[in-house]
């Protein structure tokens, strides 16, 4: 099954972070790492008073069930050295699930697609570079429909291109 990720992080080594978490992601049996998007640095969403992102959008290949892909991305980002902090706070490492191809899922612990990825600059615009012709399944619309709309929240500028293949193999 072809699945969307949105990753970010705003404090460290952002880039590093998001390389590493990508790395481990494809070293996992159950993962492969497919397509990723550029980097794009991007403002926060919520609270404010925290450095600027680094986002980037990944596609990858799994056989996993959504909670066992969740389990998988949780067990990165704690290996990376995430920890809990404030709703919308700084992190070194965020890694949500965006879209998984047609599925709509919500449990306590997964809502899929992602709740509030409609609304935000910071995911749209990186997965309208690896997919922008994928079709959120409650509304119908694209991927570039939805980041065209004037409600999108947040500015994004381009960081880097998207990081080489063998940089995260």
């Amino acid at each position: 099954m072809l699945v969307h990720l949105s990753l970010g992080s705003n404090t460290g080594d952002r880039e590093g972070f998001l390389l590493s978490a990508l790395r481990s992601l494809n070293a996992r049996n159950s993962v492969r790492v497919v397509s990723v998007s550029s980097v794009y640095e991007t403002e926060p969403i919520g609270y404010q008073q925290q450095p600027d992102f680094l986002n980037l959008a990944a596609a990858v290949e799994t056989e996993l069930a959504p909670l066992e892909l969740l389990d998988v991305i949780q067990d990165i980002e704690s290996q990376l050295g995430r920890t809990p902090t404030e709703r919308w706070g700084p992190r070194v490492i965020d890694i949500d699930i965006v879209l998984w191809g047609g599925l709509e899922l919500e449990s306590e612990r997964l809502t899929i697609p992602h709740r509030s990825f409609r609304e935000r600059a910071f995911v749209l615009e990186p997965l309208l570079e690896i997919a922008g012709d994928a079709i959120d399944p409650v509304t119908g619309m694209s991927i570039a429909d939805l980041a065209a709309r004037p409600t999108v929240q947040g500015w994004v500028r381009p960081y880097r291109p998207a990081p080489d293949a063998g940089s995260f193999v």
